[in-house]
């Protein structure tokens, strides 16, 4: 048999609405009578009805995330940063993927209508009409490494520019007159910005550039390996290969090595997030160092001061700076 709200009240000498008022938190109730409620609620193993609550309170207590895969220490790292600040929180957080696919983007969210108080989007296909038409007016939505024009949300992004171009201004430091590059998806702005930042440093430098020396990846080992790949039997050969993420660095790592190319002796490799595994590669992997569990975590927190400011808050614009971390892959110290 099914315990409900009746039989809580009935058992604790209260009304209903007493019952109710403690577990929706909405209305004083005595501390002694509130730990007799919940004490009553565990021996009978009560479960508040939270589609009923949530009509209560107008509250699911639960976040939404959106992101363009669930595969990859980036992505893990995000989701560790998102998830124990929403618990503190009290919230729970409901994750989907929409692979980059406009069609399956607006699905997730139109699925998540109604089942979270707000939502995390991390998508280079997410525009404005998308957002509009999938999403209620009020409902607050933070941004995540993506630019939406004609929209008035949160949003939270990482210096990727910056980081590129100071990655490719300390290759040059080291002597490499032959830098190339492996892009990401042409779509996503993390790798338009960090393409950006190569050509730019290169350019700025009066250091040589050549289309041949950009290949173009998508954020995954096999891409980077296959690009590296090209560039090992490139004549003249690059002497350094900056990938615009850390997992097409480690399978650059790997095409070097069956091409009998040493890294760094005959090319070095850098990459970029600094995920966790990369300073665990052979050699370590030298990085741009992104606080990938902060961009969750101040993901959250943003979205949570949306909710409870009811989403008419000034919306902020924030940007997460990045660092250079030098290991042994370009061939300096290791240094974590």
């Amino acid at each position: 048999m099914r315990i409900t709200i009746r039989d809580v009240a009935r058992e604790a000498g209260v009304s209903v609405a007493t019952v109710s008022r403690v577990f929706n938190d909405s209305g004083p109730v005595g501390e002694e009578t509130r730990q007799r409620i919940l004490s009553i609620a565990t021996r009978l193993r009560y479960t508040p009805d939270g589609a009923a609550r949530s009509l209560i309170t107008r509250r699911t207590n639960t976040l939404g995330v959106l992101l363009p895969d669930l595969y990859g220490e980036f992505f893990s790292e995000v989701i560790r940063g998102i998830d124990p600040t929403a618990q503190r929180s009290g919230y729970h957080i409901l994750v989907s993927r929409a692979h980059n696919d406009k069609r399956e983007i607006e699905a997730a969210m139109r699925a998540m209508r109604g089942r979270v108080d707000g939502l995390v989007v991390m998508s280079p296909d997410i525009d404005a009409a998308a957002l509009v038409a999938n999403l209620p007016d009020d409902c607050p939505v933070v941004l995540l490494n993506c630019v939406v024009e004609g929209t008035d949300y949160d949003s939270l992004n990482i210096d990727n520019f910056g980081g590129a171009y100071a990655m490719v201004t300390h290759l040059l430091g080291r002597g490499h007159e032959r830098i190339a590059f492996i892009a990401g998806h042409e779509r996503n702005h993390d790798a338009a910005e960090r393409l950006r930042g190569y050509r730019a440093a290169l350019r700025n430098a009066r250091a040589e550039s050549k289309k041949e020396w950009e290949r173009t990846g998508d954020f995954t080992e096999s891409s980077g390996y296959r690009a590296a790949s090209e560039i090992a039997a490139l004549s003249p050969r690059p002497t350094a290969i900056f990938a615009a993420n850390d997992s097409m660095a480690i399978g650059a790592l790997s095409a070097l090595r069956e091409a009998d190319l040493r890294v760094p002796q005959d090319v070095a490799v850098a990459g970029f997030d600094d995920i966790p595994m990369a300073r665990y590669m052979s050699p370590p992997l030298t990085s741009v160092h992104v606080a990938i569990g902060e961009l969750g975590e101040r993901a959250t927190r943003t979205l949570l001061h949306a909710i409870e400011e009811k989403n008419q808050h000034a919306k902020v614009q924030d940007t997460l700076p990045t660092t250079l971390v030098i290991r042994q892959s370009c061939g300096g110290d290791h240094r974590g």
